[in-house]
């Protein structure tokens, strides 16, 4: 990845920190619905050294199983995993449900284990569902590396761009920042299943109340809404809790779509100078309501980066390389990495970025 990111992300505000990849309560909302309770991981299993493969790499096939398969996020995703491919001379292949759907997605990873890839690199829209498949790769030699859930029981390796934690934090500082640290203000998530999603607005939510006495969560109920990773759906949940609240003068949004919905429907009821917006997103995707204003951040990590790290890292697994701490995955922020025991092992980069009016320009993906 062009190296001028590093000197970016160097800028930026955001602090990074390392207790944990997981480090708050996700609360109600989380998976705990769908989970499947009954599966239980070997210390066997996730002894990443049985995982060395007898062949060449040449003849490797590395499967990335992402949330959607048409999203803007997953399509710069499948930037990096192309070019770790090109790299490596590895065959590797992203695939995504048409729609973010939990059982489509299972049933994407049945059909990699069916082709009998080397290593599967998940990105799950709800976890628990998956955990009982990719336990089945896992007791077939299939390498298992996970991103955005930090809950996963069934992987040999959680990579994260930071902590949860961090993240929510930082979001919410920067809604107060535009906000003026003071009125209600909503959150949206793709799904309550979505375990980062659930994690990053429990964050926000605990960082206001502890920093910022003057802002209230409408309703105190985390989150305000669901998206379903639709940018329609975004803009009909944005604009009911709109209609519904007259207080409100902000938004959150983790799912990339989430900001773009909120956005449409702050424009389409002229309150652009009354609502702040805050939010995950891309640069290209959201750059016109940055620069008009409506949007005041965009937070987030390179997609294409965190591809290409899951995929190094599986390699690595495959190669048989020692798996430490300060190990380098080739990328701008994953160069030096810090690893987190948890429900599962995490692999934690310092990726951040903060788009504004300033900067956004700066990037184009």
């Amino acid at each position: 990845m062009a190296k001028k990111l590093l000197a970016m992300v160097l800028g930026l505000t955001m602090m990074i920190g390392v207790a944990g990849c997981s480090a708050v309560d996700t609360g109600s909302g989380s998976n705990d619905k769908n989970a499947d309770t009954q599966v239980s991981v070997s210390a066997e299993l996730l002894d990443a050294a049985k995982y060395k493969s007898d062949k060449e790499p040449a003849d490797w096939t590395i499967a990335v199983v992402v949330k959607d398969g048409t999203s803007d996020w997953f399509k710069r995703m499948q930037v990096g995993v192309d070019e770790f491919g090109k790299e490596k001379t590895v065959d590797v292949i992203q695939k995504g449900p048409a729609n973010a759907d939990a059982a489509s997605q299972v049933q994407l990873v049945e059909d990699m284990i069916n082709q009998g890839v080397d290593a599967l690199c998940i990105v799950p829209i709800d976890p628990g569902a998956l955990e009982s498949v990719l336990k089945k790769a896992m007791e077939k030699g299939i390498v298992v590396i996970s991103h955005e859930a930090s809950d996963l029981k069934s992987t040999l390796y959680d990579v994260e761009a930071f902590t949860a934690e961090d993240f929510g934090n930082t979001m919410m500082q920067e809604l107060a920042k535009a906000m003026g640290e003071k009125g209600q203000y909503a959150q949206m998530v793709a799904y309550t299943t979505s375990t980062t999603h659930m994690e990053y607005s429990n964050a926000e939510y605990k960082y206001q109340k502890e920093n910022y006495p003057d802002m209230s969560l409408i309703n105190d109920t985390v989150p305000s809404a669901e998206s379903s990773e639709k940018v329609d759906t975004a803009y009909s949940k944005a604009k009911e809790l709109l209609k519904a609240n007259s207080e409100l003068a902000g938004f959150t949004g983790a799912a990339s779509v989430d900001i773009l919905g909120e956005s449409q429907a702050v424009e389409e009821l002229g309150l652009i100078d009354k609502v702040s917006i805050v939010g995950v997103g891309t640069p290209n995707a959201t750059r016109e309501y940055v620069k008009n204003g409506t949007i005041n951040a965009v937070c987030l990590w390179d997609p294409a980066s965190a591809g290409y790290a899951m995929c190094d890292l599986a390699y690595k697994v495959l190669s048989g390389d020692e798996i430490k701490e300060g190990i380098d995955l080739e990328q701008d922020g994953y160069d030096s990495v810090k690893i987190q025991e948890g429900v599962n092992r995490c692999v934690l980069g310092n990726a951040p970025l903060i788009l504004n009016k300033d900067n956004i320009d700066d990037y184009d993906f």
